[in-house]
């Protein structure tokens, strides 16, 4: 049912909802609240601390001062005291709201609700006030908060979604998951969390709901990815490719030797590919470990028995750049390998070459961007696939690649440190090798968790880096201004530090930008015709450049840890020392202390295992923690408990019913054919 059959929600209203992936009714009801308004019994002015900062606190007062208006044209700030009942005063301030005036008179006595800020002392900018009657019958409800576009309020996110579920019983239907299975873990009915997680009326019901939505996603998930392995596990090996003395050529020619983990992977890899099934394989290290020479040495192999392989990368400039070093390494190493690059901003003359070659075999390892699968493109041998920074790739993506050989071997690398107990379930159809020595060239990043009071400092130490030829990250967690969430974006930022550095070349990227715009802006920086680039979380796995020392993050409170070592990485690959600079608006103890563990470490698996020993299982608020993992509700960090559980209950019910035959569960094999089709390639992996 198209989601313009709603009362209230007509074409252009409709648009706006298409560009959060929702274009029918049940798509509406499958976007999740992102956060939820929690309407707390209001606080005497004295108990106020650094922890609630820059959130939402109610304080009931009267007002005991008239108040005052200033700023002139189109600002105009109203602002009034107020005293509590131990007589103790904070400030309220209004922008353009001078019409408040005479409802303010003193002596009034309203519970006024709004964001704390510290200036010069504690403020609630923009309260919202209510009689005392009517905050009694809010406090202790959860109010939903959506993700939100352009032209979208939350409030006509809200009505539409209670609309869907009211009228049209929207995302409701029978239960599929097995009784046994529910009273085991626990789990609330499926129509009782969807109905609750957008409307709880208490925390306790908000956190059934969540549970069961979270259980069931990774319980669908984990039957889907079983069922691939299953299939890969009885696809024999089609090109049995054994070690070539061209490979220890290549390991001599090196500057350096490779580590035991690299070895052991190696080895891992090599066996697979010489053995009776198919090599389906991840290759999980942390940035700079040195997966991709794992890799190269795959592809060598694979190239000297006779074959091709592949190996497709996220974006163009770093497509390019793994294309210059298989190039250079090569010819250092002697090898007579052709390598061919295909990438979407080709002409269409380079594309036709390129793909003349690769159809008759001349290029034996093909580097590209997902031009790699298309239609177009016809391999004479495929028989290694290899995926890098895989959390942009879906698994459907992952197998369509695949599909382009007769059964290739696959191997995939991802620099996301994952605890190993989560990455056994999340990568369930894979086997894995963990690279976690990292090489001893590597010199360790210093790190320093900062608030705002030291960007000065920080600009200056950037200049001082730009003046001895180096380069520098700026990442925001936005791309435009938003009255939601107060966080730097890049467009603004960028505009403010070419003012602040003058004399620096300056250049922002974010994911919104044409594909072809953002590689011309990758380029300039990997060529050093940029010294500092402003960006989001598109630079994660955007560029490598050698030359960058610095990385600063702001309102770094904002991502998740795992993130924040992912863009981290993209510093100290070169021989300069290296440096990372977090800088946080947020003063709560919590948020430092989640902080600190990058600052004192540059493991990445240790971040990750320290990450998911500090969350509690009631952590669930504000914003999504693991970054890559896309999943609707469930959090691989937060919710790993309820992951290992589902997917115990999964194998368990796969030993019972391995093809999911019984009368009891042919709605749910329904339910994880369709979740195959749909969800698994949306899932960043």
């Amino acid at each position: 049912m198209n989601i313009t059959e709603l009362k209230g929600i007509g074409a252009k209203t409709a648009e706006n909802f298409n560009r959060l992936s929702v274009y029918t009714v049940s798509d509406l009801v499958g976007l999740y609240p992102r956060d939820y308004d929690v309407y707390h019994e209001p606080v005497f002015v004295k108990d106020i601390s650094h922890e609630s900062e820059h959130t939402e606190v109610a304080v009931e007062g009267q007002v005991c001062k008239s108040p005052d208006i200033y700023g002139s044209g189109r600002l105009k700030i109203l602002t009034v005291t107020i005293k509590d009942y131990n007589g103790d005063s904070i400030k309220c301030s209004w922008y353009n709201m001078p019409f408040l005036k005479n409802t303010l008179r003193l002596g009034t006595r309203y519970v006024f609700r709004g964001r704390l800020v510290n200036k010069r002392g504690w403020l609630l900018e923009q309260p919202k006030m209510y009689t005392l009657a009517q905050y009694k019958e809010l406090q202790g409800t959860l109010q939903p908060i959506y993700p939100l576009t352009k032209g979208l309020t939350n409030n006509a996110v809200t009505k539409a979604v209670a609309q869907a579920l009211e009228k049209y019983s929207a995302g409701l239907e029978k239960e599929y998951i097995p009784d046994y299975i529910r009273k085991r873990y626990s789990l609330a009915e499926h129509n009782f969390s969807v109905v609750n997680i957008h409307f709880p009326k208490t925390m306790e019901e908000y956190v059934q709901a969540r549970h069961r939505l979270a259980f069931e996603e990774f319980f669908l998930f984990t039957l889907a990815t079983l069922s691939l392995k299953s299939a890969n596990e009885r696809i024999p090996n089609s090109y049995v490719i054994p070690e070539s003395k061209e490979k220890n050529q290549f390991l001599e020619s090196l500057s350096y030797s490779l580590t035991n983990a690299q070895l052991r992977t190696v080895s891992e890899v090599a066996q697979d590919m010489s053995g009776e099934h198919l090599c389906s394989r991840l290759i999980q290290g942390d940035v700079g470990s040195g997966k991709t020479v794992v890799a190269t040495i795959a592809l060598i192999n694979t190239v000297i028995a006779g074959y091709q392989g592949a190996l497709m990368a996220p974006t163009e400039v770093l497509a390019r750049q793994h294309y210059e070093s298989f190039v250079k390494g090569f010819e250092k190493a002697g090898l007579d390998i052709r390598v061919e690059l295909l990438v979407g901003s080709m002409t269409a003359k380079q594309k036709k070459e390129a793909y003349a070659r690769i159809a008759d075999g001349t290029a034996g390892i093909i580097v590209g961007t997902h031009a790699l699968i298309q239609e177009k493109v016809e391999y004479k041998e495929l028989a290694l696939v290899i995926t890098d920074e895989q959390h942009r790739f879906g698994v459907n993506q992952r197998r369509d690649f695949s599909q382009k050989g007769k059964s290739p071997h696959i191997l995939v690398m991802s620099a996301t440190p994952i605890p190993r107990t989560l990455a056994i379930i999340l990568y369930g159809d894979l086997d894995i090798s963990i690279i976690d020595e990292m090489p001893a060239n590597r010199r360790p990043i210093k790190n320093c968790v900062v608030d705002e009071s030291y960007r000065p400092k920080a600009y200056a130490f950037i200049h001082k880096q730009v003046a001895s030829g180096r380069q520098c990250y700026v990442i925001c967690p936005m791309v435009e201004d938003s009255e939601a969430v107060e966080a730097e974006n890049v467009v603004d930022y960028t505009a403010m530090l070419k003012k602040e550095l003058p004399d620096i070349r300056i250049e922002y990227l974010h994911g919104k930008m044409r594909p072809s715009l953002k590689n011309e802006v990758m380029e300039r920086f990997a060529a050093h015709e940029t010294d500092v680039l402003v960006s989001t979380t598109v630079i994660e796995v955007g560029v490598n450049v050698p030359n960058s020392t610095v990385m600063m993050v702001e309102n770094s409170e904002r991502f998740g840890l795992a993130q924040l070592h992912q863009l981290r990485g993209r510093v100290g690959r070169g021989e300069y020392q290296s440096y990372c600079i977090f800088v946080t608006g947020n003063k709560s103890e919590k948020i430092r202390k989640r902080l600190e563990i990058l600052n004192k470490s540059n493991d990445g698996f240790k971040i990750a295992e320290e990450d998911l020993r500090l969350r509690g299982p009631g952590d669930f608020f504000g914003v999504r923690q693991s970054g890559d993992f896309d999943f609707g509700i469930a959090d691989v960090f937060t919710d790993a408990k309820t992951l290992k559980e589902a997917s115990d209950a999964a194998k368990d019910m796969l030993k019972k019913d391995p093809e999911l035959k019984l009368e009891n569960n042919v709605y749910l094999k329904q339910k994880v054919a369709e979740y195959t089709i749909k969800c698994l390639e949306k899932i960043n992996l």
